[in-house]
């Protein structure tokens, strides 16, 4: 965007303090004058010294006027004032560049940003003034933007990889039944429906997700216990045929959000739990407690030993615990996501901790109204 040509903010620095400067001066001598001139008669005084007793005139006396003083102090003051427009030129000069200095900082690494380097930061020495703060906070913000284009590219990248998977076994299972036309139609049916199916559901969650990364919700008062409670019986037939026990435990735990998005996240998380938990007798705790300022929502499910290293990594899209497994019910790897999407999204924490005995705890504290 271009603008209209004008004086720089250097230039205007140094004028301002060049006038400061050069109007304190006159000012201070305005007033030197006009306290002299109190003292000063109107016009000069001359004496004439006493004779003494050998006819010597002793020295006379000189009051200069208010004229006299003025041809005496005018130069002066209009070289005091010359002196001081030179001294606030180029000192405000010298001085306005150091304090802008940082800014022409902060306006290259914008350009790079601009451009496309978001690695570079400014590391501003000095310090902790406001310039320090800015720069720290713009070096914390291209830090945040370039984790956030990674994850981005990441993400696309897993999507487009697990979106062309359903399309490529969709072509290969046509290409079959187009050379071989005495295929059974049904079975094929079926197994297009199938990689269908997967299709829609991995579609979905993608848009749910970039509807919590948006935020593009409305807030109401939501209990916990009750969206937990619910999340429970939707998979108890699942539960049951896994050989998986849901326990639901815990007081009312208000918390402040969308009550689909919750729903889902605790859906998310309970489902997450039961798929990932041992092949028989697993069990599933999930409780709800109300803080002072917060709702903390706890699940916790039995199953295989995991690694610190693991765990932080199983919020990444499409991360599927120890191995990226495909049965009925493994999901689309985006459970996780989904939840710390929904919690970022409601300004709370998510904390995922491997158990001691066996599987995985996860906490999540939410705002109460």
């Amino acid at each position: 965007m271009r603008r209209a040509p004008g004086l720089s903010v250097r230039m205007k620095l140094t004028l301002s303090y060049t006038g400061f400067l050069l109007v304190a001066g006159v000012l201070l001598l305005v007033v030197v004058w006009v306290f002299l001139l109190r003292y000063v008669p109107a016009e000069a005084i001359s004496l004439r010294g006493e004779v003494d007793e050998n006819g010597m005139r002793g020295p006379g006396f000189f009051i200069p006027g208010r004229y006299d003083l003025w041809r005496a102090f005018a130069p002066k003051a209009a070289a005091a004032a010359v002196l001081l427009l030179v001294l606030g030129l180029v000192g405000g000069w010298f001085l306005a560049g150091r304090m802008l200095a940082p800014v022409a900082r902060l306006t290259e690494a914008t350009r790079m940003a601009a451009g496309g380097s978001l690695s570079h930061r400014i590391r501003l020495p000095g310090r902790a003034d406001e310039y320090r703060e800015l720069a720290d906070a713009f070096d914390a913000m291209l830090g945040r933007l370039e984790a956030h284009v990674a994850e981005q590219q990441r993400f696309a990248a897993n999507a487009s990889h697990e979106l062309r998977t359903p399309l490529a076994i969709t072509q290969t299972m046509l290409e079959v039944a187009r050379s071989d036309p005495g295929q059974e139609v049904g079975e094929l049916v079926e197994r297009l429906f199938l990689v269908n199916s997967r299709a829609i559901d991995l579609t979905e969650a993608l848009l749910l997700l970039s509807r919590a990364d948006q935020r593009s919700f409305t807030k109401d008062e939501v209990d916990l216990s009750l969206l937990a409670e619910e999340a429970a019986e939707t998979l108890l037939p699942l539960a049951e045929q896994r050989g998986v026990a849901i326990r639901t435990t815990g007081d009312v735990a208000p918390a402040v959000g969308s009550q689909a998005l919750l729903q889902q996240m605790i859906v998310n998380l309970v489902h997450n739990a039961v798929v990932h938990n041992l092949p028989d007798g697993g069990t599933v705790d999930v409780a709800t407690a109300a803080g002072p300022r917060s709702a903390v929502l706890t699940v916790e499910n039995t199953g295989a030993k995991l690694t610190p290293q693991l765990v932080s990594t199983l919020t990444e899209p499409f991360q599927r615990g120890t191995r990226r497994i495909r049965t009925d019910h493994a999901g689309v790897g985006l459970g996780l996501a989904i939840v710390k999407s929904i919690v970022q999204a409601h300004d709370g924490t998510l904390l995922l901790e491997p158990r001691d005995d066996g599987g995985l705890r996860v906490t999540v504290e939410l705002p109460s109204p």
